[in-house]
């Protein structure tokens, strides 16, 4: 009989998901595989996810004086009876934290093992498929993924090392305030044949002062706010195509700003992190690799077929 197992933040149901086991509780802001839709939800937000990106970050900074942005639902998490439950300890905007799960456990008197992922890197993403994995009895399942998700990296640093062109690129994470994306993502973009110059590998996603990035000057730019589709970030695009100075980006000029699906891809470290990188790959070196499907990513501006 497999584990019972509660999955607290959509990278981990993913992985659990690509591990052969359903998860029988989530949060609520886990959506894919699609059949953890049926899965009861022990996790609630206090944000308003259709606001827009200022309003979002208001709510957020709000929130501290409310007992933070989720509420676990302890009923629900008593009614899951689990034997692992996975948590996260990277950032406490994107999931429940860890400190209040063990609080809830402990509260409850649950008789589960609590594993809490902290990646910063792809390889940390890696290693967190792999304890998953012999959390959940699922090791051999485990090793035949990350054997794939390696060969697909290695894939793309390969092909990407030929290309003569090495744009410097810069990806967003949040619009209002622009934030620079960082963790995994730095390495992401090196992998795919670009220079990262505005943050560091496993560094934390940071607010930046937008005329930093102006000077900066990338030649790709790409938006994916953090839990923003490309709808959603069609909405919100004007809070950077009204700043000061928009027009005169090198990526703006020649064409070279992208939205990504912030919401599935570049912002979940799980099995779809590959998927990611491919995507950053096929819009640094269009000629070289295959064209993300459109729900990846489109060009971002005011025309009719962008964001």
């Amino acid at each position: 009989m497999p584990p019972r197992v509660v999955s607290l933040l959509p990278s981990a149901t993913e992985i659990v998901g690509a591990l052969g086991v359903r998860p029988v509780a989530t949060s609520h802001e886990c959506d894919y595989p699609p059949s953890v839709a049926e899965v009861p939800s022990v996790v609630d937000s206090r944000i308003d996810a259709d606001a827009s990106s200022a309003e979002i970050d208001s709510q957020v900074q709000a929130s501290a004086d409310a007992g933070g942005v989720y509420r676990i639902d302890r009923e629900a998490l008593a009614a899951a009876d689990p034997d692992v439950v996975v948590s996260q300890g990277i950032c406490d905007v994107c999931a429940v934290d860890t400190v209040v799960v063990e609080a809830a456990i402990e509260e409850l008197g649950l008789d589960c093992e609590l594993l809490t992922t902290d990646p910063h890197t792809v390889e940390d993403v890696l290693s967190d498929v792999e304890a998953i994995g012999a959390a959940i009895g699922r090791e051999e399942r485990a090793s035949e993924l990350l054997a794939d998700l390696r060969g697909r990296i290695d894939r793309v640093e390969t092909a990407a090392a030929e290309r003569s062109e090495r744009p410097a690129v810069a990806v967003l994470d949040w619009l209002e305030p622009p934030m620079v994306a960082g963790h995994w993502v730095p390495e992401l973009v090196e992998l795919a044949g670009g220079e990262y110059g505005l943050a560091g590998v496993g560094e934390a996603s940071t607010p930046r002062e937008w005329a930093a990035i102006r000077e900066y000057d990338p030649d790709v730019l790409v938006a994916a706010p953090c839990g923003f589709g490309l709808e959603q970030t069609a909405e919100n695009r004007s809070d950077l195509l009204d700043r000061e100075g928009w027009t005169d980006i090198r990526a703006v000029r020649t064409g070279r700003v992208h939205a990504v699906d912030g919401h599935h891809l570049m912002n979940r470290p799980g099995p779809r992190l590959v998927e990611s990188l491919e995507t950053l790959a096929a819009l640094l070196h269009p000629e070289a690799f295959d064209a993300p499907e459109p729900w990846m990513a489109r060009p971002f501006g005011a025309g009719r077929e962008s964001v």
